[in-house]
């Protein structure tokens, strides 16, 4: 093997192990230690961010802030990744905002020129249409962390009707409309909640151990589990025509809630907040033929309060004229 392409491989090697000896590496590539120590000066020469222990255990290791090493893209796929990033670029605030601007650069700035007027060319003619938003959301990356390493996290979170402190355990982050949401574990609730990661003004990780460990959130199947109704919130459950489940699918609170069937229909099936009834009886209105409401006495009746007040309403308009 020549010494460029050993080069080349050994640096794929290390970057991907997280601590290696001289030994190890000299057995892997048929060559001497010496070889293996001049190997790795010449990588540390180039960049490549690598320290060593000395001690019995001892060896090498990377640095976590690594260098990824060299990957040959074709034009296809330089422009694919440039505008994946590109599509965000509505977004206020984004995990990695800096880091995104860099590649982002990095993609454009040391393309080829004819690739450079290629994507010029694009851009004009393909968008992604997002509401740009004002509100900003500085805390997604660590929200995002939580949501990775399974941590618990203490937010103060500033809804619609006081600020609360809250501690949540985040699932999953996503953006819809221009607005970042978070799908966490709330333990006041005990259950399952979507919060806007905007209206959260202040995080930091809780010293409360999580109580849901080894993947817990993993699957749908958990984050589908059935929150107990209590004295300030009822249980519903309504079926779905399809056009109901691409309408639901649409709002970010349902996904805990939404379950749907092959033929494309479904229901719903949670607890909501006394609170939000006006909301949902208004949602659930709008829906018409396309949802039927199979349990929530409450939830009906006032339903059919808020359209006997349309009744009485229209009726006024109409003799008036």
């Amino acid at each position: 093997m020549s010494k460029s392409k050993r080069l080349l491989e050994l640096m794929l090697t290390v970057n991907q192990k997280r601590a290696f000896t001289v030994g190890e590496l000299a057995g892997e590539f048929g060559v001497s230690k010496r070889t293996i120590l001049r190997d790795l000066q010449e990588l540390s020469e180039l960049g490549v961010p690598l320290y060593s222990e000395v001690g019995p255990h001892g060896g090498y290791r990377m640095l976590q802030d690594r260098m990824l090493p060299p990957i040959a893209f074709s034009v296809e796929e330089s422009v694919a990744i440039f505008f994946a990033v590109h599509a965000l670029r509505y977004y206020n605030s984004l995990p990695f905002e800096s880091e995104t601007v860099s590649a982002l650069g990095k993609f454009y700035n040391f393309m080829p020129q004819d690739t450079r007027d290629r994507i010029d060319q694009m851009k004009n003619r393909v968008d992604f249409i997002t509401p740009k938003r004002t509100a900003h959301a500085p805390h997604l990356t660590l929200i995002l962390d939580a949501a990775i390493y399974q941590k618990t996290l203490c937010v103060e979170y500033d809804s619609q009707t006081k600020c609360s402190i809250r501690q949540i355990q985040p699932l999953r982050i996503y953006a819809r409309n221009g607005h970042w949401y978070c799908l966490a574990y709330c333990y006041k609730k005990q259950s399952n909640r979507v919060f806007r990661c905007d209206k959260m003004k202040s995080v930091t990780f809780s010293p409360v151990k999580s109580k849901h460990q080894s993947g817990a959130f993993t699957s749908t199947q958990r984050a589908k589990e059935k929150p107990l109704p209590q004295m300030d919130s009822v249980s519903i459950r309504a079926e779905l025509t399809s056009r109901g489940v691409e309408r639901c699918e649409a709002e970010p609170w349902s996904e805990p809630q939404l379950y749907i069937r092959e033929d494309q229909t479904g229901w719903l099936e949670g607890v909501i907040q006394k609170k939000d009834l006006p909301y949902f009886v208004q949602f659930f209105i709008g829906l018409g033929d396309d949802v039927r409401i199979i349990e929530s006495s409450e939830l009906e009746k006032v339903i059919r309060l808020r359209l006997a007040e349309l009744v009485i309403k229209y009726n006024k308009h109409i003799n008036a004229v």
